[in-house]
């Protein structure tokens, strides 16, 4: 069965999802010490809501240092991997920054050992890594399923409508479906930069939701989804969403 939650990137915005009664929040675990401070009262608002925790982990230190990333990265990784335990989380998304049109074969293949790493430390502890795609077409996500069976996928539709001609969720879908283990649903108008990523009420942009959406349930997703969309855009934005996909 599809869930719908909402992503929080502070304590106030976690206390404001639990109490439009989301069953469950993905937050920003970006720096381990702060996390450890929080880790009580999350787990307070965790009993008093009923509500699970999904974990969102930090963006790469230098996406094309290999060294930086085995030293800094992966460490912190792994740390937040472990204070997602002491929270129930049982699934987080990570970034790790992988398009073939800017990344190298040789770098690409440093960072697929690294991903092979975090992803069985996390299984170890009971957590399922998923990599969000960024700029990423499906294919360049390619070898690293095929080198990490364990891998799995947020699938970000709002970022699938930037720097593209058409929506990549369908070729993600159509090819690695079976990898998608949670989705993030935003809108925006396209573009090709970071300030076009706005993160809009769903229908206040151009993404093709009902088209994306009814490809996922005619193949039978029934994970998680988490709304990347303000607060208060949050009550519309689950309207979409269940008028297609529950």
């Amino acid at each position: 069965m599809v869930t719908v939650g909402g992503r929080a990137h502070n304590l106030a915005e976690v206390m404001d999802i639990c109490m439009l009664g989301y069953p469950f929040v993905e937050y920003s675990l970006l720096d381990p010490p702060r996390v450890e401070k929080e880790l009580e009262e999350l787990n307070n608002l965790k009993e008093i809501y009923n509500v699970k925790f999904m974990a969102h982990y930090p963006n790469e230190d230098n996406p094309f240092d290999p060294k930086v990333l085995k030293e800094k990265f992966v460490p912190r990784i792994r740390k937040l991997v472990d204070l997602s335990t002491r929270l129930g989380i049982k699934k987080g998304t990570f970034h790790f920054w992988m398009d073939r049109r800017w990344v190298s074969q040789a770098l690409l293949d440093k960072k697929i050992s690294l991903v092979e790493e975090m992803v069985s430390y996390a299984k170890d502890r009971g957590v399922v890594l998923c990599i969000e795609n960024l700029s990423e077409r499906y294919d360049s996500f390619g070898s690293a399923f095929d080198a990490v069976p364990d891998l799995m996928m947020t699938l970000d539709i709002g970022h699938g409508q930037l720097l593209a001609n058409t929506n990549t969720s369908f070729d993600f879908i159509d090819n690695y479906f079976n990898r998608i283990q949670h989705v993030h649903v935003h809108d925006n108008y396209g573009g090709v930069s970071v300030k076009d990523d706005l993160h809009l009420c769903l229908g206040d942009g151009v993404v093709d939701y009902p088209a994306i959406f009814t490809a996922l349930k005619k193949r039978g997703y029934d994970s998680t989804i988490s709304m990347e969309v303000k607060v208060k855009d949050m009550p519309r934005t689950r309207k979409e969403v269940e008028r297609y996909m529950v």
